[in-house]
């Protein structure tokens, strides 16, 4: 299966500044309330809700962070009322750009990414015009550790319903199909088995690699302004850029 994982991306985050580490949170939070709105505060319950907890204690997120989250977004009186949608467009270079978007206010969204395509030498595109150069996946990001037994953990995900396992230098990625992303992460859970990253993404189907420094530059300062838009919840990319060819956020 083509496509890359964002793991690299997911530890970098882990390593940032509280105050970087708190916008993931922020973030995280919209889902979660989206996730209580549309399916009850109860993740015994509510698939959806499980699977952002879960992508939630990926990220690090503390316990009374989450709880917290999910009160707020089941009291009374019902809090902000978020929409999700997404916005796909092109960076310099041809490369292919899908934007999630978590926001209150659609008008507001809509300039400001507008702005941050045109700023850094990219084009918004018609919907569907981008999607189709990627597959919707479960990608579960396993961190590999000395002594990890790679056919065992490949046993494991295949028993579990997954369709397909990468090996990485550091990491194991395992990519499912989306209906089944829930169940696959639950049993290797289960199975004692953490995560670097637990989410359903969009997997580009090939890739385009980038050399010219002056486009990727365009490119990195383009994708860092979105991923730090407070309305964006995730950024996917088809590029491979020098020395991080991994990241897709």
């Amino acid at each position: 299966m083509s496509g890359h994982s964002k793991w690299h991306n997911i530890q970098a985050k882990k390593g940032k500044a509280d105050a970087a580490r708190g916008k993931i949170f922020t973030k995280i939070g919209r889902e979660i309330a989206i996730a209580v709105r549309e399916g009850g505060p109860d993740p015994n319950v509510n698939g959806k809700l499980r699977d952002i907890i879960a992508k939630a204690k990926a990220n690090n997120m503390p316990n009374d962070n989450i709880q917290r989250s999910i009160k707020k977004a089941s009291g009374e009186g019902g809090g902000v009322n978020y929409e999700e949608f997404s916005y796909e467009g092109y960076a310099p270079g041809g490369v292919a750009v899908i934007v999630d978007i978590l926001t209150d206010n659609r008008n507001r969204t809509s300039s400001d990414i507008r702005h941050i395509f045109d700023k850094n030498g990219g084009s918004m595109a018609t919907t569907g015009s981008v999607s189709y150069q990627f597959d919707h996946k479960g990608v579960i990001v396993i961190e590999r550790e000395p002594g990890m037994d790679e056919d065992e953990i490949m046993m494991q995900a295949m028993e579990a319903g997954a369709e397909d396992m990468k090996v990485e230098d550091d990491a194991f990625v395992i990519y499912t199909d989306p209906a089944d992303f829930s169940a696959v992460r639950e049993a290797l859970e289960n199975a004692g088995l953490s995560f670097l990253s637990a989410d359903k993404q969009m997997v580009p189907q090939n890739t385009i690699k980038i050399e010219d420094p002056d486009t990727v530059n365009k490119i990195q300062k383009l994708l860092d302004m979105l991923d730090d838009n407070d309305d964006v919840s995730e950024v996917y990319h088809n590029a491979e850029l020098p020395e991080d060819d991994s990241e897709e956020e």
